[in-house]
């Protein structure tokens, strides 16, 4: 290789491993942000706002609850209308919310208590959730969600 063509490569690879360096990097995560979509999510279903509960959640969102996997489309179809009108109904008690981050993804461990009447019957129970969410375009969306409960 001639002199001048070395050096011209040795300049492109300056140039392309500098690159990477000067892109912005993502914002550092946020608790408080990832928090807050939990709280969003019960909240739309408190109030019956499927349509803000919904844009919460991943086209590719996957569902568990008693032994069962939902897609998106089934859990807006199937289950989310019985969470709506058992949010609207029972008063919820959440306890502390644990996050831990990987680069773009967090997932939030917490406990609620739920006392009260559900459809005439009393309930009493503490419900464990997962929650998975991945950051995509600076926006935080669920991917996953798995519950479990326990009698009080």
């Amino acid at each position: 290789m001639r002199p001048a063509a070395f050096c011209r490569l040795g300049v492109l690879a300056s140039i392309l491993l500098w690159l990477p360096a000067c892109a912005p990097a993502p914002p550092p995560p946020n608790e408080a942000e990832v928090k807050a979509v939990l709280e969003s999510f019960y909240g739309a279903m408190k109030t019956g706002d499927t349509a803000a509960a919904m844009r919460l959640i991943a086209p590719d969102a996957v569902f568990l609850e008693s032994g069962k996997l939902e897609t998106r489309a089934e859990y807006e179809a199937n289950h989310l209308p019985a969470d709506i009108g058992f949010e609207k109904q029972v008063t919820g008690k959440r306890g502390p919310i644990q996050v831990t981050f990987e680069g773009n993804t967090a997932w939030l461990i917490a406990t609620t208590d739920y006392e009260g009447t559900f459809d005439g019957s009393p309930v009493s129970f503490v419900s464990a959730q997962l929650m998975v969410l991945t950051r995509v375009s600076g926006d935080w969306r669920i991917r996953t969600i798995h519950w479990s409960s326990r009698r009080s």
